[in-house]
This record gives C-alpha cells, structure tokens and sequence, in this order.
C-alpha cells in the first residue's frame, strides 16, 4: 500500500471546528473532498458538527450527511486544503497515481493555547486563549475492490461423542 503524508503542528486555527472538517472529509477520495472544502469556502455545501455542536445552528445543507447542526468553517477548510495540496505534492513526487487518493487518515489534536488577556470591568484581567491544532493526513492509493468468493455451504464440526453416535447408527442400519 503505498502512501503520502501530510502534517501541520501548532496551527492557529480552532481545534474544534478543525476536527469536524476533518470528519467530514475523511474516506474521500481527494479530488472530492478538494471540491466540497471550495464549496463550503463559498457557503454552497455545510459541514455537519456532531461532537462539538453546542450552540450550532440547523442548516438543510447537512442533510446529505444525516445531520442537523451545521456551520461553514472557512479557516479550518483553507488550512485543510492546504494540507491536502501539501500531500498531493508529496504523492506525486512519490510516483502515486494523483486519481485514485482517497483520504484515509486524518487526524486533529489539540496544541498548547496561545494566552492573551481582556481587560474587565472594575480593573481585572480575564484570559483571553486561543485553542490551535496539529493536523496530520495520510493519502492511500485506493486498490481495486476485490469480490467476495462465492458462499460455500458450510458443514457443522461434530465433537467426537456425535461422530461416534452417527457411525454406530449408520453401522445399525
């Protein structure tokens, strides 16, 4: 099986939706899920939140993924892209066959908060933190699909004690 991997570490970008655009584009093949990141930059096509969905609004743009709650994160999609774009460079330079990538990892971790402050009322000081992500994507050649062999009619095992009763019965006869 061969591969090409792709890698973004301290990105400041929010993890959150970072992780549902991941989620949303995992399994595709990447000439699709390049066409559906355009398209939610553009606001045509959502990406479904299911985890971190608290607060996210209803959209009809998710129902082709079975969901309700939807947003279109257009920061998390260009950094996306810009991974996917890194890991098609890499699978050409390998030789891979640029048709047939399909997305088959792709993973976002949590990095170190960045820390800012805001000033309050009354003199205080609240924190002000930023939540970027590592994101890591690996592209796999997508192999020819092989066909199930045809079912065989499978005969039960007999212990020993059932083997030996069937053999005396069939002695009998």
């Amino acid at each position: 099986m061969r591969t090409a991997h792709a890698r973004g570490s301290y990105l400041r970008v929010h993890f959150k939706n970072t992780r549902e655009t991941a989620q949303a584009i995992k399994g595709l093949k990447l000439k699709k899920a390049v066409e559906y990141l355009e398209a939610v930059k553009a606001h045509k096509r959502a990406v479904p939140f299911r985890r971190f969905n608290g607060g996210v609004g209803r959209t009809a743009q998710v129902k082709e993924f079975g969901a309700t709650q939807g947003r279109w994160p257009v920061k998390s999609a260009e950094f996306v892209l810009g991974l996917l774009k890194n890991a098609e460079s890499n699978a050409q330079v390998k030789g891979l066959n640029l048709d047939k990538l399909v997305i088959r990892h792709i993973q976002v971790n949590q990095a170190p908060p960045h820390r800012r402050r805001t000033y309050r009322a009354h003199g205080r000081i609240n924190p002000y933190m930023s939540h970027p992500c590592h994101i890591e994507l690996i592209l796999v050649e997508e192999e020819k699909q092989v066909e199930r062999a045809s079912k065989a009619v499978v005969v039960p095992r007999l212990t020993k004690k059932r083997a030996l009763q069937r053999a005396i019965r069939a002695a009998q006869e």
